[in-house]
């Protein structure tokens, strides 16, 4: 291969990397000094496999076994704990294992991308619970049992799994999982919450909540290098979700033997501590975040979703905004260079009518900055 196809990888520094960051995706994510550690400790391919007799989840060196196995099902109040390659994976997994082909699942339609994905890889047929649209897009829980009777009246089919995201990934709007898991035991229907906005920012109790399992993301929101994700689940799905190959018998067929074998576990480990103190401060965070759209609002930048919000993630829209881009050279791009320009990371290019972003990460002096720079926009 030619010298010259090989120098575009020699300088792969992070120009963004000490930016304010107000990016969904990365904010519940950033890692801790104690996982930056670990990360060149065990960066070498399948590191934690050194000491591996076969089954992820018993390596006691470096200490996965009592991770998964003590303290992920005390921190999520969940029977059984399992490591995934990430959310997405840990759906499909559980849908893999209660549904059938043909079967339907009943999603939100703030349900993530993947949700559909992987109902749609397994053959599975999906009814959709619709939001309040605009200026809410509220999920109503108790529509599941709207849906439900449909299906049961005109579809005459059978339903594997209830999934609620909670939050979703747009507005960051918090529905009443208890409610809906009221309505999953009254028809013997097993509950999934998508918890990967939740699981890691906020206190999230999976027996307290009632649910049958709860898929949460490391790299979204538990100060991870990614991709990983966790599974907690009630002890009756342990057999079902978790079961061993008749061929090899100490493997996971679900997971396919085994999941993320190197940096993705050991910085979740790493940061895990942190992670579960800041959780006690998820009420600070939520002021931060209303006081953030109030102030925004005052700008004539208005937030969609639930008011008062509950979740950092938000989603905004600005006419003005727009109307401002159609007169800049870069058109849409503008907001996102200016923004770049003053140390701020998170829009995405092209976005100036709606956008989201999150406020975790930052703190408030941070966000005054943000919000002097969108002062100062929308007077251009």
């Amino acid at each position: 291969m030619e010298q010259k196809n090989l120098r575009k990888f020699e300088d792969m520094k992070r120009k963004t990397k000490n930016m304010i960051n107000i990016d969904p995706l990365q904010t519940g994510g950033i890692l801790t000094d104690k996982a930056h550690q670990v990360l060149n400790e065990w960066g070498d391919g399948y590191s934690v496999c050194d000491f591996c007799a076969g089954r992820l989840e018993e390596i006691k060196t470096p200490p996965i076994y009592d991770f998964v196995n003590e303290i992920l099902p005390e921190f999520l109040d969940a029977d059984v704990a399992c490591i995934t390659h990430g959310a997405r994976e840990g759906k499909f997994m559980v849908m893999s294992a209660l549904a059938k082909l043909g079967d339907f699942i009943i999603v939100d339609k703030n349900a993530h991308y993947t949700t559909y994905l992987a109902a749609e890889r397994l053959g599975l047929r999906i009814k959709e619970v619709f939001s309040s649209c605009y200026p809410e897009f509220k999920i109503n829980t108790q529509d599941y049992e709207t849906a439900i009777k449909q299906i049961q009246k005109k579809e005459k089919g059978h339903i594997s799994l209830l999934v609620l995201t909670y939050p979703d990934g747009n507005y960051g709007n918090l529905p009443d999982a208890k409610k809906l898991c009221k309505i999953a035991k009254k028809y013997k229907i097993p509950l999934m919450i998508n918890g990967a906005y939740a699981v890691g920012r906020m206190p999230v109790k999976l027996n307290e909540i009632g649910a049958d399992f709860i898929i949460a993301s490391g790299h979204k929101s538990m100060a991870s290098a990614g991709p990983v994700g966790i599974i907690g689940m009630k002890k009756k799905w342990e057999d079902i979700v978790l079961k061993k190959s008749k061929y090899f018998k100490n493997k996971d067929v679900e997971a396919l033997g085994c999941t993320v074998r190197g940096v993705p576990i050991v910085t979740l480990m790493a940061s895990f501590p942190y992670v579960a103190e800041r959780v006690e401060q998820w009420k600070e965070q939520v002021e931060k975040a209303r006081w953030f759209s109030e102030e925004m609002e005052k700008l004539g930048i208005h937030q969609l979703g639930e008011k008062p919000h509950n979740h950092d993630l938000m989603f905004f829209e600005s006419e003005k905004l727009y109307e401002i881009s159609q007169k800049q050279k870069q058109g849409g791009f503008f907001l996102y260079k200016e923004l770049k320009k003053n140390n701020i990371w998170g829009i995405k290019p092209g976005l100036t009518k709606s956008f989201k972003l999150s406020t975790f990460s930052a703190t408030k002096d941070e966000l005054k900055k943000v919000l002097q720079v969108f002062s100062k926009i929308m007077k251009s």
